[in-house]
Formats: structure tokens, sequence, C-alpha cells
């Protein structure tokens, strides 16, 4: 187990390498918060802009419905971070943002690998949840895909996602790699993906996570344009963790974790005190405390 920490005076950690295996729990977890992190984020552009709407009339304004969803859509992803479920897996809840952990060596290759199916699962679960709650609704607004904007070519469409996604994994990234801020990230991501929700998707629709667009996209069978949400937000992510990689050796997240809880286990790389693991019995990572592999 890490030893103590260092915000509380209690001297320096030992570092917790990732851990490889089959990890269901963690997995499972990411499952159903990405399920959740659809199913209520496009909740909300339903409850805002979908047919017979009961917010159009109180905000005419489409920009401010606009920032209205994405508080609601990206308050979504935040409560997960802090519950059971975000506590356990880290509450990535996006393919990018597991990514990035793992160029910086956060996340074990058998977990970029069983994270990111789960997350594709998640997302496919929620978009399926969204169609059977809001039906006709849900259709009145593509059954929440994402496409880009009127006068948006798909090059112009990529570039703008990378951009947005990059400034997502760079806060992301910042705020786990200090002490004071690491408790903080899920507030400093709501506001961030909240902003880039209402200046960026008039242009793009505002994925930031090829899961959240597949989900939809496959149910709806409009695949013309995903392939920009997975080049364009990998590419974002892509870039930021390299030039962490590059910049910060040695230094960089003290956790893969948007919220950290020393009272749960962790198979993800942490600087930070992490409860440890449970023997599981034979084989799996489940066997590995938190010492290491």
């Amino acid at each position: 187990m890490v030893a103590a920490d260092p915000a509380r005076g209690g001297g320096t950690p030992t570092e917790q390498a990732p851990t490889g295996g089959v990890h269901p729990a963690e997995w499972a977890a990411e499952l159903a918060g990405t399920a959740i992190l659809v199913l209520g984020g496009l909740s909300a552009v339903c409850l805002d802009f979908g047919r017979g709407s009961p917010v159009a009339p109180l905000l005419p304004s489409s920009s401010w419905r606009l920032l209205v969803t994405g508080l609601l859509f990206a308050g979504t992803g935040s409560l997960v971070a802090v519950t059971p479920l975000g506590r356990r897996s880290g509450a990535h809840l996006n393919p990018c943002v597991t990514l990035a952990f793992f160029v910086t060596g956060h996340v074990h290759r058998d977990d970029l690998a069983g994270y990111i199916a789960a997350q594709l699962l998640g997302a496919i679960l929620g978009a399926g949840l969204l169609v059977r709650a809001w039906g006709p609704v849900a259709a009145s607004v593509g059954d929440g895909t994402t496409r880009p904007g009127p006068g948006v070519g798909a090059v112009q469409a990529v570039g703008i996602e990378a951009l947005m996604t990059a400034i997502l994994v760079a806060t992301i990234l910042l705020c786990v790699s200090h002490h004071r801020t690491a408790r903080l990230t899920p507030v400093a991501v709501w506001l961030v993906v909240a902003c880039l929700v209402w200046r960026g998707a008039p242009y793009t629709g505002t994925s930031l996570n090829p899961a959240r667009s597949l989900g939809p996209a496959l149910l709806a069978g409009r695949w013309g344009d995903l392939w920009v949400y997975g080049v364009g937000p990998v590419a974002g992510a892509l870039a930021v963790a390299l030039a962490v990689r590059v910049i910060g050796p040695g230094r960089g997240p003290l956790t893969a974790k948007l919220f950290h809880d020393a009272r749960y286990p962790s198979v993800l790389r942490s600087r930070l005190p992490t409860t440890p693991r449970r023997p599981a019995g034979r084989g799996g990572g489940d066997q590995i405390g938190a010492s290491g592999r």
C-alpha cells in the first residue's frame, strides 16, 4: 500500500504501478458509468432541444439552452466520478481519457483494452435506454447523434474536435498532477465541458468522446460522419498526452482517477494512497495488491 500522503506532511509515498490482468469490477464500473453519462447527457439534449421542449419557451435563446445542456451533460459525468462507480474505476467514461493515461504510463495495456471495450458497450447501452425512454423526442434530435454543423466540412470538424478534446484532456491531466487540485477534477471538467458544449456544439455537436458518438450512431444507423469523432478526439488526446510525457518526465499525474479516494483499491498507476486489492484466487490481476505488478 502507498505509505503516506505528502500533502498531509506524511513523507514521500511509494508509487503503485499499473496492474495487469482481468479487472471485472473496474470494467463494469466504466460500462455502467458510461451508460449513465450517455443516457443522462443526451436526456438533457432531449429536454432542451427535443420536440415539445418545456425549456424552449423559458429560454428562447438557443445559445443559452446550449449552455444549460452543457452544464447538465457535463454534470452527469462529474456526478458519476464521485459515486462508488467512479471512485473504483476512475470515471474515465471516454476512450480518449483512458488513452491519454495509457500514454503517460498510468494504465496497463490490459485495462486499455478492457476500459475502452466497456466504454463502447456502455455508450451503446445508454443510447438504447435513451431511445426507449424518450422515443419520438429522441428521434427529433437525431437520437443524440453528433454531426458537423451547417457549413462545417469534415476536416474542419476533425480539427475543432481535436482542439476541444485537447482542452478537456489537458484540464484533467493538469488537475490530477497536483495534490491541491486532484479532488477538484470533477468540478473543473464540469465547467470546461459545459463551456465547450456551449461554444462548440453549433460546429460539431461537441462529442469529445468516440464512445458517446458511437452509441447513438450505431442505433440510428448514421455512420457517415462517425470517423470525424474518432480521429479528431483521439488526435487531440494523443497530442496532449505525448506533450506531458515529453515535457514532464517523472512528474505528471499523481493518479489516473478523476476523483481519487484512498478507501478504494486501484489497478491504475498512483502516487496517492490507495487501499490494497484483495486476493482473488487463481490468476488475474486482482491477485496483485497496491504494491505493483
